[in-house]
């Protein structure tokens, strides 16, 4: 990449939600959030599966921390986020290494503070 195509790059979002800069720049975007709960989607059905804790990057994987445990482990060039539309949450689809590779979708609620 040359030198105009980083700073061209560097005042551009990403626009397709496939490529490796749209999912890092998203992971680096909601890293660092508490969140509330953690619910799971299996068979278009949610269940919360923890409470209390955040969202972390930890060298090259995402990471959700709650109940005191990782919930959810995913290589960052993999992991599928989005927003929920309120910005409330995200949601976050990709093979679990915590759950051996397993594909999954999970919803991180965020806390919610009033400024």
């Amino acid at each position: 990449m040359g030198f105009w195509s980083k700073v061209v790059g560097h005042w551009t979002k990403p626009k397709n939600p496939d490529s490796v800069r749209f999912r890092r720049e998203m992971a680096e975007r909601i890293a660092g959030q508490y969140i509330k709960y953690v619910t799971e989607r299996i068979n278009n059905v949610d269940e919360v599966i923890g409470r209390k804790g955040s969202l972390a990057i930890r060298g090259d994987e995402f990471l959700v921390f709650a109940s005191a445990d990782i919930l959810f482990r995913c290589k960052i060039d993999e992991l599928r986020a989005s927003e929920l539309l309120s910005k409330d949450g995200v949601v976050l689809i990709g093979p679990d290494l915590e759950h051996g590779g397993e594909e999954r979708t999970i919803i991180a609620y965020y806390v919610y503070y009033r400024k």
